[in-house]
């Protein structure tokens, strides 16, 4: 499939979210529909009983779409993102609803003219370093960066950043496993 207006979202996602943009940008509700799209996302992921919901594939889509209406109608969602929902349940790709939900952030951020970035770290990023990251992001040419941050202890130290589709890997996790790698092959 190719690479739908430079956004980097290709297939699925990239369908669905250029299918909501345009008509948001039509009906002149574009920043309300990304702002409910992102309330979305966050929704997604900090609710266990929504994320139980879309992963188990056994979940009879008769019900779960009115049910699911009635929850984003009582969250305070507009019609077109309940539209938006209720279409992907009904093409059964209730499972792939986070995705498109990033796919559409991905595309809006770069129709805005922003690069989306996640910076992982071990520890949650201070302020400053937060500022430093950016300008360094700026410095090394991807202008206007829109940073997610997450923190995995897992990795000890160090960073993963992902800076659209590349990926920089510092973590101390990494450096400890490539070693480790290393000397079993020289034995």
């Amino acid at each position: 499939m190719a690479e739908i207006t430079g956004t980097g979202e290709t297939g699925l996602s990239a369908r669905y979210a250029a299918a909501l943009y345009a008509l948001a940008f039509e009906r002149g509700a574009l920043n309300e529909v990304v702002a409910q799209m992102e309330a979305l996302g966050r929704l997604i992921a900090e609710s266990p009983v929504l994320k139980a919901l879309l992963a188990n594939p056994l979940t009879d889509l008769a019900k779960a779409g009115p049910a699911l209406n009635e929850a984003l109608t009582a969250q305070g969602f507009g019609e077109l993102v309940r539209h938006f929902v209720g279409v992907v349940v009904a093409n059964r790709r209730l499972r792939d609803l986070p995705a498109l939900v990033q796919g559409f952030a991905a595309y809006a951020a770069a129709k805005r003219g922003e690069i989306p970035a996640t910076v992982t770290t071990a520890h949650a990023l201070t302020d400053v370093q937060r500022a430093q990251l950016l300008a360094r992001l700026t410095e090394a040419g991807y202008g206007k960066v829109l940073l997610t941050q997450r923190v995995d202890a897992s990795l000890l130290g160090g960073m993963v950043l992902k800076v659209g589709t590349k990926i920089y890997d510092t973590s101390l996790k990494s450096r400890l496993n490539r070693l480790n790698y290393s000397l079993k092959g020289a034995a």
